[in-house]
């Protein structure tokens, strides 16, 4: 039997309507008109001579048909694209696309960046601040730096650095509460931090069991360093975060206990990206500025 000759941008249809299970949806990621979709999709099922929507109202499922043929049009997609990434971006010069964390952008990298545009000119970076895990097949980002474990499924991690936490706040906080002299002692001030797990090995050395904040509900390490200079309290953070405010004085240290955190900075990158020019090239300048990077006393 002849197997029918099916357009690729009848699959590409498919594959928006069926990974999202609404034409409207389809339409609006493809940029064009539900009717396009409609159209596309009815030429395609005619093709196949197979319905491949079950379709109730606004309401719409995957027929067995359509089921089974997701998967497939899914990777084949996803290698076509990561073929044509390959050969257009297997280069120095050309954009490079790297995700990393607002907090780390502004508070550490932002000060550092001239030094990269005077080193690499020919290399135009492009940074995606977020905070999400980077889903690399379904993106145009070859790389990211992450804060966490670095153990993340499908990608190689680099280790660019260990970082400590250690709290801090203004200095006229300090000057009314005056310092602190033991972690017992600093317990009794609520710490202003974000709830995260980067967190354990400051409570596992204070044998603090309150993990609770006021501040919380805010996601943004920013905030809380902000609402730290306002003299809101004490803020838990990190020392790459704050080194440059404990310098120009706009935060102080109310205790020395620094501790050495669980997580790291890594460079991520899936592996047909991991190796390109461009990548090695902010990779080994990121690690370099990282290495000139002092610990905290």
């Amino acid at each position: 039997m002849k197997t029918p000759h099916i357009h690729l941008n009848a699959l590409r249809t498919f594959e928006a309507v069926a990974s999202r299970l609404s034409f409207a949806e389809g339409a609006k990621a493809l940029n064009v008109s539900p009717a396009a979709v409609s159209s596309q999709i009815r030429a395609l099922e005619a093709r196949l001579n197979l319905e491949l929507f079950n379709r109730q109202g606004r309401q719409v499922t995957l027929t067995r048909a359509g089921s089974k043929l997701l998967p497939g049009v899914q990777r084949g997609l996803a290698e076509m694209r990561k073929a044509v990434e390959e050969v257009s971006q297997d280069r120095k010069e050309g954009p490079l696309n790297v995700s990393m964390m607002p907090s780390f952008l502004q508070k550490w990298l932002m000060p550092r960046l001239v030094d990269f545009y005077r080193a690499e000119p020919d290399i135009d970076l492009r940074i995606n601040v977020d905070n999400a895990r980077v889903d690399f097949s379904q993106s145009d980002m070859h790389a990211a730096v992450r804060f966490g474990p670095g153990n993340w499924p499908g990608v190689e991690a680099m280790k660019l650095s260990d970082d400590w936490i250690l709290p801090v706040c203004s200095r006229r906080w300090l000057k009314k509460n005056g310092h602190i002299s033991s972690l017992r002692e600093l317990q009794k001030h609520e710490l202003l931090f974000l709830q995260s797990e980067m967190w354990d090995a400051w409570f596992r050395v204070a044998g603090a069991s309150r993990r609770d904040s006021r501040w919380s509900m805010l996601n943004d390490s920013q905030s809380i360093l902000m609402a730290a200079e306002q003299s809101e309290g004490i803020a838990l953070s990190r020392w790459s975060l704050v080194a440059r405010d404990i310098r120009a004085r706009r935060l102080v240290r109310p205790i020395d206990t620094v501790v050495k955190a669980d997580w790291a900075y890594y460079f991520v990158a899936p592996t047909h990206y991991f190796d390109l020019p461009k990548v090695v090239a902010f990779r080994s300048w990121l690690l370099d500025q990282f290495n000139r990077f002092e610990p905290p006393a």
